[in-house]
């Protein structure tokens, strides 16, 4: 396998510069031992003027068996067995170049050069060119991949063999890109050859775990979100393992809302309150407590209490077992549930790692008795995508989430949970924005928490839940939540969505009469 790098310089700023960039000397041919093979670096030309850089990556096909990940069959026929050894791998870029990439030019790649800071952070004029790169998709799909981020792209077919023209081409090309306008820092174009090299060959060459998500996200951080071809990317870098892209995706999500807002990804990730899980009840204590004193009269009852303790009253009426929590957050709720023997399986879910991670520690999931644990499980997920595992529960709580979600964004959502999911109850708690008056803390005109994209009035919110009622075959109550002022209602508003009768008859009929139809056609 060959790559190599090439820039231009001026005498202020002379070519010879990269190999400062890439902490490989231009005098000097160095040699790295690779998990696969031997690894190469070399200067075929070096000038002030231009200098290029080499990197030529010699696969041992027997080691590759050995270890096992080599392609080919495994016994079986001869042929099967020989394809193991003799093979495209020795010659054709793909994750073991990807691999070799990371592993000679790691601090490059992360663009950190210490000789030079400065430096590594300019953009430069660079030109890579790989001779011979699989790339399952065409000439197509390789300007897909590289013109979005910047690249000048020449991506000519590799005939069969020039010698029978008629066969075609293969599908190998020789690749060449540009920058020659210096749009991009080499440290950026190292990471889009990390991603999108296995990408094209779409065969990834050693075991892909869930620390693989972490690898994507660093080396795409500040182009991959917005790529037009991001799902494309997300699923052939994962090996097409469908709970890792999913993962990747929302994580992807995150940093384009983030990025939309001009907001920090943590910012986003707000499921967690900073000062820890033990300070702050919901949305920052919904701005204080409200109500009556509790019983020994030392302090009032905060409206994250009332709220959950409104849920568990609600679900209690359902005669629900088994409970999704949908939006979980620090696991409150979750842990509530698991006081009641009532519920046999209760199910967290967040979008937010940082929060799933704290519910983990308030549950004491560690150390929880083998009864209790398999009572609960805490998975991330965003309510913006279909998901089977949620499918199959008697009810399902979004405990102050809807207001999180952009407004055009909320039709996936409701989908998704009323649509899909079809839980036979669904609570949605949500702020009242008229009773924001009544919070003294609280600046006029301003929303509850910096990530509400909206708070709803009663009006407005009555008026949402009975459109998705009436679409998704639900009926509806409300319920108030804290104190109900004869001005404004209370502070926190609940529907609570049940599945209309009619809805579970239809469905039986249609089993039905599918089950008649498949008898009759046997």
């Amino acid at each position: 396998m060959f790559l190599t790098i090439t820039t231009t310089g001026t005498p202020e700023s002379p070519a010879t510069d990269l190999g400062f960039l890439l902490h490989k000397h231009p005098a000097k041919a160095q040699a790295f031992s690779t998990s696969y093979g031997q690894a190469h670096v070399f200067y075929p030309e070096a000038t002030d003027a231009r200098c290029t850089a080499a990197l030529l990556l010699e696969v041992d096909p027997v080691a590759l068996v050995r270890r096992g990940k080599g392609r080919g069959g495994r016994g079986g026929a001869p042929d099967a067995a020989l394809a193991q050894y003799v093979n495209d791998r020795p010659y054709a870029a793909s994750s073991l170049l990807a691999v070799a990439l990371s592993a000679v030019f790691s601090s490059a790649l992360r663009g950190v050069c210490k000789a030079l800071p400065a430096r590594a952070e300019q953009p430069l004029p660079l030109r890579v060119e790989v001779p011979a790169l699989p790339a399952r998709g065409g000439p197509d799909l390789v300007r897909a991949l590289f013109e979005p981020l910047g690249w000048t792209v020449t991506a000519e077919p590799v005939p069969l063999d020039e010698r029978f023209p008629e066969w075609g081409d293969s599908r190998y090309v020789r690749l060449v890109l540009d920058v020659p306008d210096g749009r991009l820092t080499l440290g950026e174009a190292l990471r889009h050859l990390y991603v999108l090299l296995p990408v094209l060959d779409d065969a990834k060459h050693y075991w892909v775990s869930a620390d693989e998500v972490d690898k994507l996200l660093r080396a795409g951080e500040g182009w991959l979100a917005d790529h037009p071809e991001q799902k494309l990317i997300t699923s052939r870098y994962l090996a097409r393992r469908w709970s890792l892209t999913r993962e990747a995706m929302e994580r992807l999500e995150l940093v384009r809302l983030a990025d939309a807002d001009d907001t920090a990804v943590e910012d986003i990730d707000n499921a967690v309150a900073d000062d820890g899980p033990e300070e702050s009840e919901g949305e920052q204590g919904d701005q204080g407590s409200q109500g009556a004193q509790n019983s020994e009269g030392d302090k009032p009852v905060s409206l994250a209490v009332r709220r959950r303790e409104a849920i568990l009253a609600a679900l209690g009426a359902t005669g629900a077992a088994r409970v999704l929590d949908l939006g979980c957050g620090q696991g409150q709720l979750v842990q509530a549930l698991l006081k009641d023997t009532r519920y046999t399986e209760i199910v967290g879910v967040d979008v937010s790692m940082r929060a799933l991670t704290v519910a983990a520690r308030r549950l004491k999931l560690e150390r929880m008795g083998e009864r209790q644990a398999d009572r609960v499980s805490l998975f991330q997920g965003s309510l913006a995508y279909t998901d089977k595992r949620l499918k199959g529960y008697d009810a399902a709580v979004l405990s102050e989430v809807v207001e999180h979600v952009d407004p055009e964004r909320l039709p996936a959502l409701e989908y998704a949970v009323f649509g899909s999911a079809r839980p036979r109850t669904v609570l949605v708690t949500t702020p009242n924005v008229e009773y924001n008056v009544r919070w003294e803390s609280l600046p006029a005109g301003h929303v509850r928490h910096g990530d509400h994209r909206f708070e709803w009035n009663r009006a407005e919110f009555r008026a949402w839940a009975e459109g998705v009622a009436q679409q998704h075959a639900y009926t509806v109550a409300f319920v108030p939540v804290g104190p109900d002022d004869p001005e404004v209602g209370p502070p926190t508003q609940m529907a609570v969505f049940t599945q209309t009768t009619q809805t579970t008859k239809t469905t039986q009929t249609t089993t039905n009469d599918r089950n008649n139809k498949e008898a009759k056609a046997a």
